[in-house]
C-alpha cells in the first residue's frame, strides 16, 4: 500500500499548496479538531488531532512530539497527516513556549514540565480509545521527550520512532568548551541570555532550500531555534541523562537518523540503540541525509516515510492480534 507524503504538493509559501488548510483536509478526507488544555501550571496548552474521515477501523494511536522551535503544524503536520491517512488516529500538542501554546519563546528551562503535558493530553487521547495500540513519535528535541515518556511509562507504548532524535548534542553545535563551562552560572543568572555557540537551527536542519522558506513562513513560530542559556543548559542536561538511563529503554522502537545530521548527533543515537533493552528494536541511519528527514527531496522522504509506516503497522497488527 503506497502512501505518498503530503510535504511533495506543499510549496514555499505554504504546506498545504495552493489549497486553504480545509480545503487540504477535504482532499486527504481528514477530520481535523482542535482545542486549548489547561496544564497543571494553569497555562493554556494547543493540542490537535487528524483522522481518517471514513468508516474504516482504525489501526491504531500515534502521539506526536515536534522539536525545537517548530509546533505541532506546518511542516510537521503534514506527517502527521500523512499517518492518519495511513489509518492511524494521531494527536500532538504545542510544546510550552512554542506555536499556539502559554510559556515564553523557546523558554525550556525544566523539561519535565512538558513531560508532565504531554503524558496528560496522551493519556486523556488514550482513555477515549482504550483498546488500540498507541504508539510515540517523536522528532529532533521531541525524540529526546517521546524517550522521557517512555522511561516514564514503561509498558504503556507500543512502539516509539525517533527522527533525527536528540541523544546527544553534535560536537559541532555543542558550546565552545569555556562556554560549556561558563552555561550553568549564565542559566543561573540570566536564563534568557542566548547562546552565541548555536546557529539558527533551520539552515542546517532542511536540506531543501524551499522548505526552509516555508519553515520561515510559518506563522506561529516563535522562535528561530537559538536556545536561551537556561534552554541550553537543560538541554545538555537531558542528553545526559538518556545517556544514563537508555538501557532502561524496553520499548520496540525505530531510530531514524540523517548521516549528515550535524544538528543531533547519530552516534547518540547509536549508543541508545546499542544500550536500550528492548527485544525489538531497528537503527536505520540514511548516508547524505540531514537533521529533519522530511526536508529532504522527495524520493528520500519516502524512503524515511516508507519504513517509519510499514514498521508501525506490522508493530499495530501484533499488538491487535495479542490483545484479542
Amino acid at each position: 500500500m503506497s502512501h505518498s507524503h503530503p510535504i511533495h504538493q506543499a510549496n514555499e509559501n505554504s504546506p498545504y499548496g495552493d489549497l486553504t488548510r480545509e480545503q487540504f483536509y477535504k482532499k486527504h478526507q481528514i477530520l481535523h479538531q482542535q482545542t486549548f488544555m489547561l496544564n497543571k501550571k494553569n497555562m493554556k496548552i494547543f493540542t490537535q488531532s487528524w483522522r481518517p474521515d471514513s468508516s474504516t477501523h482504525l489501526k491504531g494511536l500515534v502521539a506526536m512530539v515536534h522539536g525545537y522551535a517548530s509546533d505541532s503544524g506546518w511542516l510537521f503536520e503534514l506527517t502527521a497527516v500523512a499517518i492518519a491517512k495511513a489509518g492511524f488516529l494521531v494527536f500532538a500538542l504545542d510544546l510550552q513556549g512554542h506555536g499556539c501554546s502559554d510559556g515564553t519563546p523557546g523558554h525550556i528551562p525544566k523539561i519535565q514540565y512538558i513531560v508532565r503535558d504531554c503524558i496528560t493530553f496522551f493519556d486523556s487521547m488514550k482513555a477515549k480509545n482504550p483498546k488500540l495500540p498507541s504508539f510515540l513519535y517523536g522528532e529532533s528535541l521531541g525524540g529526546a521527550i517521546s524517550v522521557l515518556i517512555c522511561l516514564e511509562q514503561k509498558y504503556e507504548w507500543d512502539g516509539l520512532i525517533l527522527s533525527g532524535s536528540m541523544c546527544g548534542i553534535s560536537p559541532k553545535f555543542k558550546p565552545i568548551w569555556p562556554l560549556e563551562k561558563l552555561l550553568p552560572v549564565a542559566a543561573l543568572f540570566a536564563p534568557s541570555w542566548k547562546t552565541v555557540a548555536s546557529k539558527p537551527v533551520a539552515s542546517k536542519s532542511y536540506k531543501e532550500e524551499w522548505k526552509r522558506r516555508l519553515v520561515a513562513r510559518n506563522p506561529n513560530r516563535r522562535t528561530s531555534g537559538k536556545p536561551p542559556a537556561a534552554t541550553a543548559m537543560e538541554f545538555l542536561r537531558v542528553c545526559e541523562y538518556i545517556k544514563m538511563h537508555c538501557h532502561e529503554l524496553e520499548v520496540p522502537f525505530i531510530m531514524l537518523h540523517g548521516e549528515d545530521d550535524t544538528v543531533c548527533d547519530y552516534e547518540s543515537a547509536r549508543f541508545v540503540y546499542k544500550s536500550a533493552l528492548s527485544e525489538d528494536k531497528t537503527l536505520k541511519i540514511f548516508s547524505g541525509m540531514w537533521h529533519i528527514l522530511v526536508g529532504e527531496t522527495e524520493e528520500n522522504v519516502e524512503i524515511v516515510f516508507g519504513n517509519v509506516l510499514s514498521w508501525m503497522e506490522e508493530r499495530a497488527a501484533k499488538a491487535k492480534t495479542r490483545t484479542k
